[in-house]
């Protein structure tokens, strides 16, 4: 399934603006008011520290309250200047934190679910996609989302804000090769479904109530063909026009909608 298409330069934009940053202390860097938020509601006292603008208002105050609420152990008031360098050119609305590294899955972890449910996402590299991504996978059964470790959007503060955050409380597993990966869960009699906007069989034809990997493929590439042979199934959302041009959250919003509500429907 095709994301927004964009271009090789857009996508080397991208990558420089995505390259490691270096957080003043331990910590991984969240910024923006909801991803901080979030970062404080699932650590509290576990969070190393939250730096807010100096400049307080009224979002800024109530926000740092919340965190001395959750025991947070610093709340640090630093300039504008000192939050602009440490963003690089993420909106970070007055406030950032220094949270714990994310916890990720490993594929046993997954199959150990009775009856798991993944998003795999295949060089799905805009970072602003692959966060809106995750928010879906949160929002709608929580579903575990997968990725190839080399051919990705890299979890950054960037993919954090635009994940609004819900990466805090996501189901993350991250592989070194994703074809590799999918082809060890068909194995264990998972069924992998590509999503291709040229597939024959519609989504909502496929039984999803089984343990079921959902695969994205990314901008303007689509699947991959390594990827595309570890398929099981090919499926298409069906009766939408223009499907190539969805956004990539909204694909997998609408995939991971259809087994929730199959899922849902059985267990009624």
């Amino acid at each position: 399934m095709r994301a927004d298409a964009r271009g090789g330069r857009e996508r080397e934009r991208w990558r420089r603006r995505e390259a490691p940053l270096k957080p003043p202390g331990p910590g991984r860097l969240v910024v923006g008011l909801q991803p901080v938020r979030e970062a404080i509601r699932r650590h509290g006292a576990a969070l190393h520290e939250v730096l807010i603008d100096a400049r307080r208002s009224p979002k800024l105050d109530a926000l740092a309250r919340f965190a001395a609420d959750q025991a947070v152990p610093s709340v640090r008031d630093v300039t504008r200047a000192e939050l602009d360098q440490l963003a690089r050119g993420v909106t970070h609305q007055g406030v950032a934190a220094l949270a714990p590294e994310l916890e990720l899955l490993t594929l046993d972890a997954l199959l150990a679910d009775t009856t798991p449910l993944a998003l795999a996402l295949d060089s799905l590299q805009d970072p602003q996609n692959f966060g809106a991504v995750v928010r879906s996978a949160v929002a709608l059964g929580g579903a575990t989302v997968v990725w190839g470790e080399h051919a990705s959007a890299p979890l950054t503060p960037a993919t954090f804000r635009a994940s609004a955050g819900a990466i805090e409380h996501a189901r993350l597993c991250r592989v070194s090769s994703l074809h590799e990966a999918l082809g060890t869960l068909r194995e264990r009699e998972v069924q992998v479904i590509g999503l291709d906007a040229t597939a024959p069989t519609k989504l909502a034809e496929c039984t999803l109530t089984s343990p079921t990997v959902l695969v994205l493929g990314g901008e303007g590439e689509g699947l991959s063909r390594a990827v595309r042979r570890t398929c099981t199934t090919l499926a298409t959302l069906g009766g939408l026009a223009s499907i190539d041009s969805l956004n990539a959250s909204v694909a997998a919003g609408i995939a991971l909608y259809e087994a929730l509500r199959q899922r849902t429907k059985s267990a009624g």
